[in-house]
């Protein structure tokens, strides 16, 4: 683990736990209505209104890249000025932004509205929120870190069912109604009255000087992170999003490939809690690397075992490993760069990461396509997690940078 100093204090020690089961209530919130409402509700809004699936998932995916770009200049906001007022800002317009989804008769409106969500997840979602925490929380960063991601991975588990109960009883745009009815009443309120108290200093490393945003951002070590973390996410992502094609494949029925899926998210949940202990055995380039090594094998396995339940026990893992993974993703720049410069470092860094998770559904179709079976592309997407992992080797800042990081 890297050496900080504590910032001057921000919050007492009330106003820490304050921020934390606001940020909890808010991620599961805003993730499981902005983002994982969608999967349940698109084959209901594809048969109402005749859109081809092609297009509603264009339309989503197109509220990610945008997501991405919009989390650069918030940032720079969160750096200089902290989270509430952009954080409640994006739970703000997220609300007519699901208005618009709900009552769009027409693609172009549909279109439009996602757009709008686009740029409240950019403002809403897990950069800003981990921004938040790792200056609030100065060297207790990475407890608070891993205790947010925990409660943010049950939004699918809250909110799937809750959006399928909703779309079967009334109708997806009724559904989307209410879950913008909900998403005000929690996350504005959330942001505004959670997210109160004084902006403390960022984490410095010991011994160091605050690098340059420009020079750190400009940096061999960042590039190497930021390409190894977005081909990592890549596998990652069209892994999840494919799996039950994949399955289907490998002769488990559709409940089965589906239970199976899930099963793999209780993983991911379960995968936070070991990044304390991991964290505290290892380097970050040791970390990094076997991370993200272990994306690209897991999935690579699932491409070569044939039997349920090895397949169902590559997923478990594969689940595990994705967990740990958001982690390193959260940690990566306080771990090299310090927390001077979290928030723009952390959104550009973020940015491919937002980009390629939206390509990886559509990405994993086309290698499934191009190969002959979803097993050839599993073994392709481990191709890259290896790559990738390879490429993490590099991504350490020079001895006598900005920062002092922990020895190899």
């Amino acid at each position: 683990m890297t050496t900080v100093e504590d910032p001057p204090a921000g919050l007492a020690p009330s106003g820490l736990r304050r921020v934390l089961v606001a940020l909890c209530l808010t991620e599961i919130t805003s993730w499981g209505i902005l983002y994982y409402a969608f999967p349940v509700l698109s084959v209901a809004i594809s048969r109402d209104t005749g859109w081809s699936t092609t297009v509603i998932v264009a339309a989503f995916s197109v509220s990610q890249l945008v997501a991405a770009v919009v989390g650069i200049p918030v940032g720079r906001i969160l750096d200089r000025r902290g989270p509430r007022w952009v954080m409640t800002a994006g739970s703000v317009l997220a609300v007519p932004a699901l208005v618009v989804v709900a009552t769009a008769e027409t693609v172009p409106l549909f279109f439009a509205g996602w757009v709008i969500a686009g740029v409240s997840m950019g403002a809403v979602l897990y950069p800003p929120a981990f921004a938040a925490l790792t200056r609030w929380y100065g060297d207790g960063y990475v407890k608070a870190l891993m205790i947010l991601t925990l409660a943010a991975g049950l939004a699918s588990t809250v909110f799937a069912p809750i959006a399928a109960a909703l779309v079967e009883r009334f109708d997806w745009r009724t559904t989307y109604l209410v879950l913008a009815l909900v998403l005000a009443v929690v996350t504005v309120p959330g942001h505004a009255w959670g997210l109160r108290g004084g902006w403390p200093d960022p984490i410095r490393q010991v011994g160091a000087q605050p690098a340059d945003y420009r020079k750190a951002a400009g940096s061999p070590a960042f590039l190497a992170l930021a390409i190894a973390l977005a081909a990592g996410a890549f596998a990652a992502s069209a892994s999840v999003f494919n799996l039950v094609p994949l399955l289907v494949e490998r002769g488990f029925s559709p409940a089965l490939a589906a239970l199976t899926l899930g099963l793999g998210g209780a993983g991911q949940v379960i995968g936070r809690i070991f990044y304390l202990p991991l964290a505290a055995k290892t380097s970050v380039r040791v970390r990094t690397v076997s991370v993200v090594a272990a994306t690209g094998l897991s999935a690579a396995w699932l491409g070569l075992a044939s039997s349920v339940i090895a397949l169902i026990g590559i997923t478990i893992g594969a689940g595990l490993v994705r967990g740990i993974f958001t982690l390193i993703q959260a940690t990566a720049v306080t771990d090299r760069w310090g927390g001077e410069h979290y928030g723009r470092l952390s959104g550009i860094v973020s940015a491919p990461i937002v980009i390629v998770m939206a390509l990886g559904p559509w990405a994993g179709t086309v290698l499934s396509t191009w190969s002959g079976s979803y097993a050839n592309a599993y073994l392709i997407l481990g191709a890259v997690g290896v790559v990738a992992a390879a490429i993490g080797i590099a991504s350490i800042p020079a001895a006598g940078g900005a920062v002092a990081v922990a020895p190899d």
